[in-house]
């Protein structure tokens, strides 16, 4: 996989497949946000709620990220991470990936694509599990980190 900048899924599309798909990912990714922004997740029944949550009360790594996304997008940092600590995190990779989508759609070119490097994936699923461990134990501090 080349970390060149482009999306390795659109490298046999040709430039403008790859610009159409990259401006579609990056539209999607506006909506998801628009649609979190506005409506609060906290009273809106149709965001779904956790599996494993319902099935077991444990929380996994993802539990609060939605309401935690909310929270952030009106600024809301302390309750964002109140919800979720990871939720700057998740913020941060999704950001980084909407800025390439958009440089790609734009101009062709986008930014070297970290997230998708085997690496980083591994590692930040190691970190995700650990957290999602961690999350779940029933003494202090650790259920600081409950949503």
């Amino acid at each position: 996989m080349s970390n060149s900048g482009n999306i390795a899924i659109a490298e046999g599309l040709g430039a403008t497949g790859t610009r159409l798909l990259a401006g579609t990912a990056a539209a999607g990714i506006a909506a998801g946000s628009a649609a979190v922004a506005y409506f609060d997740p906290s009273n809106k029944g149709f965001f779904p709620i956790c599996p494993l949550y319902k099935m077991t009360g444990l929380a996994c790594p993802g539990c609060g990220l939605t309401r935690g996304f909310h929270a952030l997008l009106h600024g809301d940092i302390a309750g964002a991470l109140d919800l979720n600590i990871m939720t700057p995190v998740w913020a941060v990779i999704l950001g980084y990936i909407l800025v390439s989508l958009v440089l790609t759609a734009s101009r062709g070119k986008g930014l070297p694509m970290w997230p998708t490097n085997m690496r980083f994936i591994y590692g930040f699923a190691m970190v995700l599990f650990v957290f999602g461990v961690l999350r779940n134990l029933p003494f202090e501090p650790f259920t600081y980190l409950y949503p």
